[in-house]
């Protein structure tokens, strides 16, 4: 029965980094503290929310300005985020994990069609940070 709470933990953090505003945290924090492999909820915390963030970065991608401005980020966020982004990029997945910001951080980042696999790789290290670090006080 591991399978299911595993399960749940993914999904749980997947949603977490699209349309659920609740924080994964308490779903790791949750898994590890009732005596889960630790390394494993933080593999599939990581990809969950990852893929979640992955799913915001590709609505902004391959949705008009007007959609992203109206529904992932309002225009005061849109404005405040878009010198960083023209600034430092692909650099700036590395706070996707951060709550408020990550969503609308990674939809502009699609919508101004930063490259893709740089993405990837600071977004799932800043992601799986958080999670180690968290994974290690519990």
């Amino acid at each position: 029965m591991d399978y299911w709470i595993y399960l749940s933990l993914f999904i749980s953090c997947f949603l977490s980094a699209t349309i659920l505003p609740i924080p994964s945290e308490i779903g790791l924090v949750a898994v590890i503290t009732s005596g889960y492999d630790p390394v494993v909820s933080v593999i599939l915390a990581t990809i969950g929310n990852s893929l979640g963030g992955l799913t915001n970065y590709f609505l902004g991608r391959f949705s008009k300005s007007l959609w992203v401005k109206k529904k992932g980020a309002d225009k005061k966020q849109f404005s405040k985020l878009m010198p960083y982004i023209t600034k430092y990029g692909s650099l700036c997945a590395l706070l996707s994990w951060i709550p408020v910001i990550g969503d609308p951080l990674l939809l502009m980042l699609g919508f101004m069609r930063i490259r893709f696999l740089p993405i990837v790789i600071y977004m799932v290290a800043g992601k799986l940070t958080r999670y180690i670090v968290l994974a290690l006080f519990f």
